[in-house]
């Protein structure tokens, strides 16, 4: 560490964690650069857009929607909370229906996480195991030891 690149910038961004942000860098929207964390660490699955009988809603944001409250209960049988998320790997398989709802899926993404935006990428795929699925979210979380 020490270099200007690597600076822990004091700012939390909802999370109960560190956020990254390299010195002259634009701010991040809705996600963060990079995440310092210790803690013990809870990993889910890629976990897909499905209710408990296994129903997954036919528009992408509802997907989006089940999704991220499939990923809060993981996290919570594990200790977890949103806040405590330090990585989001998001797989679509139709990026411009994605990039179409933004604005939804930001009030998707804040009526059930809250304002904790992780590091997160976003990858195009060509498909997933489940053939209704429309995306699958792999989370790291990490509990702060206090």
């Amino acid at each position: 560490m020490g270099d200007k690149a690597d600076k822990v910038n004091k700012k939390t961004n909802g999370l109960s964690h560190r956020v990254l942000q390299p010195d002259g860098w634009p701010e991040p929207r809705g996600y963060a650069n990079g995440v310092a964390a210790s803690g013990r660490m809870i990993f889910t699955g890629g976990l897909v857009g499905w209710d408990a009988a296994g129903k997954f809603p036919s528009d992408f944001v509802g997907q989006v929607r089940q999704v991220l409250r499939n990923t809060v209960e993981v996290l919570k049988a594990g200790g977890a909370r949103p806040e405590h998320i330090v990585r989001m790997t998001w797989y679509v398989t139709d990026m411009e229906i994605y990039l179409g709802s933004l604005k939804d899926l930001g009030a998707a993404y804040q009526e059930i996480m809250g304002r904790a935006y992780p590091a997160m990428a976003l990858v195009e795929v060509a498909r997933l195991v489940e053939p209704a699925a429309q995306l699958e979210i792999e989370t790291t979380a990490v509990v702060p030891e206090f």
